[in-house]
C-alpha cells in the first residue's frame, strides 16, 4: 500500500502538543486556573507567547473561513487573522500574559491620613461574554496606611487589570484587591464607570446605557461619614451616577 505524505504530515501535526495546550497542562498540573480574567504570566516560559500568538493567527483564519470570507483574494482581510493575533496577544488581553507592573511603594512618612482620590483614569476592555469593548473611568479614593504609591501606579494598575477579558463586577474587585495587596490603605474606595458595546453595538444597542460599580474596603466600607466624603470628592472629580 502506498504511503500518503500528506496524511502522515496531519497524524503528525495531531500527536504536537499545540502551544496552547502546553500551557494549560502546565497550569493545570500546578492546580492553577486559567478563566478569562486570569493573570498566567508566571506560566509561560521564554517562546511560548510567539507561539500562542502563531496558534491564535491559524485559529482566527479559520474563523474567517468558517465566516466564508475570502482572505486570500480580499485585499481588506488579507493579514487580518495575523493581525488579530497580535492585537489579542500584545494589546487587548496583555493583562493576561504580562507581569505586574512595577509599583514602587514608598513609607507613608508624615503618617498621613486623609482622603485623597486619584481619577478619572480611563480603561478599556471586552466583554468575556462577547469580547466586545469596554469603555469607561475609574476613580481610586485612599486613606493611607504605612505605605503609598505615586499616583501614575493606579493606572498602570487599572490598564493591567482591565488589558483582559472581563465583566465590570469582578474587574472592579480584582482592582481593589490588587491595590490592597500593594500598599494595605486604611480605607480604600474604588468606582468604574463604562459603556459596554455588548449593548451599544448588537442586542438591544442602547447607546445611552452606562454601568457603574463600586468596592469599599476598610473604614469608607465601615463608616457612612468617610464615605459619603470620598463619593463626594469622587464626584468633584467627574463622576457623574448616570
Amino acid at each position: 500500500m502506498q504511503a500518503n505524505p500528506l496524511k502522515d504530515k496531519q497524524k503528525l501535526a495531531q500527536l504536537i502538543p499545540k502551544p496552547g495546550e502546553t500551557v494549560r497542562n502546565r497550569l493545570k498540573s500546578g492546580g492553577r486556573t486559567y478563566l478569562a480574567n486570569d493573570n498566567i504570566f508566571d506560566a509561560l516560559l521564554p517562546g511560548d507567547l510567539a507561539a500562542i500568538e502563531g496558534e491564535v493567527e491559524r485559529c482566527a483564519g479559520a474563523m474567517l473561513d468558517a465566516l466564508v470570507i475570502d482572505t486570500e483574494n480580499d485585499h481588506n482581510t488579507r493579514g487580518t487573522a495575523k493581525r488579530l493575533a497580535k492585537m489579542f496577544v500584545h494589546e487587548v488581553f496583555a493583562g493576561r500574559y504580562l507581569p505586574p507592573p512595577t509599583c514602587t511603594d514608598f513609607p507613608n512618612v508624615r503618617s498621613m491620613d486623609e482622603i485623597y482620590v486619584v481619577g478619572p483614569i480611563t480603561v478599556r476592555s471586552a466583554c468575556s461574554h462577547h469580547l466586545c469593548p469596554i469603555e469607561g473611568e475609574v476613580w481610586f479614593g485612599v486613606i493611607p496606611g504605612e505605605r503609598v504609591i505615586g499616583i501614575s501606579k493606579f493606572s498602570r494598575i487599572a490598564n493591567w487589570i482591565l488589558s483582559r477579558p472581563q465583566i465590570q463586577e469582578e474587574a472592579i474587585m480584582q482592582l481593589a484587591d490588587e491595590v490592597e495587596r500593594i500598599i494595605a490603605p486604611r480605607g480604600l474606595a474604588v468606582v468604574l464607570s463604562a459603556r459596554h458595546s455588548c449593548m451599544t453595538w448588537r442586542g438591544v444597542k442602547e447607546d445611552g446605557t452606562t454601568m457603574t460599580t463600586s468596592v469599599m474596603r476598610g473604614i469608607f466600607r465601615d463608616g457612612p461619614a468617610a464615605r459619603a466624603e470620598v463619593l463626594s470628592l469622587i464626584q468633584a472629580k467627574g463622576f457623574r451616577c448616570q
